[in-house]
């Protein structure tokens, strides 16, 4: 447990989710607390916990499952969930899902009656090791991702990795993008034994210890700086122009994972790595194989770098006119607070392309 002030989570990677759920519900009175899913997860995750004390007392709201439901009308829906059924600043919203459900359920959480006690279970390996944990919250908006939010930290987030038997092999890679972020941002280590995960047979049991790792890398930085004014943005590498080649394909109507836009998002900044911070030429070359071998190609054309370079620009992170990046001198190690120029981005986004081909 972290005793911060101004960061209070618990994290628990668990195989008894049940026990850990049912003595938090314990602690409510039994009308004040309620349970926010989407439909996949209603039919597919929610069997799995039914059993849990107390859990079959949660009045549940259900919103449609996709990227494309994680809008305001969505968290509206909440609200009036939340509301029409006599939740108070005492309530407890237990938020079931992958990353888009915990995001949207947190802010509606953290936002009605100027906020209620939230827990997150993640059900996806991208929530699991990156979005229900770090206290980001909130919803895309006027065609950019999480756009709206406020940053506001969830009670605990409890992990259990046999909600991964209920997701794709897509869903799975999308998530092992995070990890393999957390390894290039903080710890050769740890990049190796994700590298060396075998992804045609999952280990379940194995990948649990993998998660533990990864997200005590997430959570360190974001104990270090809960707002984001400094090294926390550590975590942002490969998510800017990640954010753009997601920004695109939902504008296109072919959206692409998160995982698989950080992944790209990943091969342009590890370019910018080279040319601004001497990231070696052999490392970005290997790096870059590997991602594509594991994400594949996602074609873009030389008339696309201007609307990705806009869509950079609304980044939250950026300060002034350039755009902000932090990229990686050498894997483990960061530079925080690298503005780079357009012609720049754009080399980077050329660098991209080779491979897409």
């Amino acid at each position: 447990m972290n005793n911060h002030p101004a960061y209070n989570a618990t994290i628990i990677v668990t195989q008894e989710l049940e026990d850990e759920l049912g003595k938090i519900l314990a602690r409510y009175p039994k009308d004040k607390v309620f349970l926010v899913t989407e439909q996949n997860c209603d039919k597919l995750c929610v069997p799995l916990i039914s059993k849990t004390p107390g859990f079959s007392n949660l009045q549940k709201v259900v919103i449609p499952s996709g990227e494309e439901n994680k809008k305001l009308s969505s968290v509206e829906t909440i609200w009036l969930f939340l509301s029409q059924n006599g939740a108070d600043r005492k309530s407890l919203v237990v938020n079931l899902g992958g990353g888009m459900l915990t995001d949207l359920g947190s802010f509606a959480a953290s936002t009605i009656k100027r906020g209620m006690d939230f827990v997150n279970i993640p059900t996806t390996l991208l929530a699991q090791v990156d979005a229900s944990v770090g206290g980001k919250t909130g919803f895309n908006f006027n065609g950019l991702k999480n756009e709206i939010g406020v940053i506001n930290q969830p009670n605990t987030v409890l992990i259990d990795t046999r909600f991964l038997q209920t997701i794709d092999s897509k869903n799975f890679i999308s998530g092992y993008a995070e990890m393999i972020k957390h390894g290039l941002i903080n710890s050769p280590e740890h990049l190796d034994e994700v590298r060396n995960y075998d992804l045609k047979k999952p280990d379940l049991e194995i990948l649990r210890g993998i998660i533990a790792r990864s997200v005590a890398i997430k959570d360190s930085f974001v104990f270090k700086d809960p707002n984001e004014r400094n090294i926390r943005k550590a975590l942002n590498f490969g998510h800017t122009i990640g954010h753009a080649f997601e920004s695109s394909a939902l504008e296109s109507g072919h959206p692409i994972l998160h995982g698989y836009a950080v992944a790209y998002g990943m091969i342009a900044e590890l370019y910018l790595s080279h040319k601004v911070c001497n990231l070696p030429l052999a490392t970005l070359n290997k790096l870059s194989d590997w991602l594509i071998s594991v994400y594949g190609k996602y074609p873009i054309e030389e008339r696309q770098f201007e609307s990705f370079y806009q869509l950079m620009t609304h980044d939250k992170k950026n300060e002034g006119t350039r755009v902000n990046f932090t990229l990686i001198p050498a894997v483990g190690e960061v530079a925080i607070n690298q503005n780079c120029d357009k012609a720049l981005i754009f080399e980077a986004l050329e660098y991209y392309k080779q491979f897409s081909i």
